[in-house]
């Protein structure tokens, strides 16, 4: 009878042997990724001959000045001023009720087709025109949300 396994001896690879195995890994997925790794080469001959590789290269090793540019420029006063409107636009663009700017933003585009067709003619708009131009329902609703608009403007001016 055989006598009974009590212990277990891993062989160690050498770090000759581990790095051939893993040269033997990295020779197997090149085999396997022969095509892919044409395509690379090939994109990144394209780079290299259109001159991207080296202004990314500069760009790497410029990359503190690159940097200090942005921040300088970025914290001038059109910038903030930019970053504050644009926050501002956002935090009012939030504030509204998606239904009412699909509502104006539908109403807007109706308004200037209408006004497209009717562009071209040269006539003059006489006061009488304009006071008979309100007892037509679409003009009254116009006028009075842009009264009413106004309204809530100034109330919110009072602030």
């Amino acid at each position: 009878m055989a006598a009974p396994i009590t212990s277990i001896k891993l062989k160690e690879l050498t770090p000759a042997e581990v790095q051939q195995q893993k040269m033997d890994e990295l020779q197997s997925l090149i085999t396997e990724q022969q095509q892919s790794l044409q395509k690379i080469l090939e994109i990144t001959a394209e780079l290299d001959n259109a001159g991207v590789l080296d202004s990314v290269n500069a760009m790497v090793k410029a990359k503190d000045e690159i940097a200090s540019i942005a921040v300088t420029q970025a914290s001038r006063e059109p910038m903030t001023n930019l970053i504050n409107n644009i926050m501002n636009a956002a935090g009012l663009l939030t504030s509204i009720n998606p239904e009412v700017t699909e509502s104006l933003k539908d109403s807007i585009s109706k308004g200037i087709e209408e006004a497209e067709l009717y562009k071209g003619n040269g006539d003059k708009v006489s006061i009488f025109q304009v006071m008979t131009a309100l007892n037509d329902p679409h003009i009254n609703r116009a006028v009075k949300y842009g009264l009413d608009f106004l309204k809530g403007m100034g109330k919110g001016l009072d602030k």
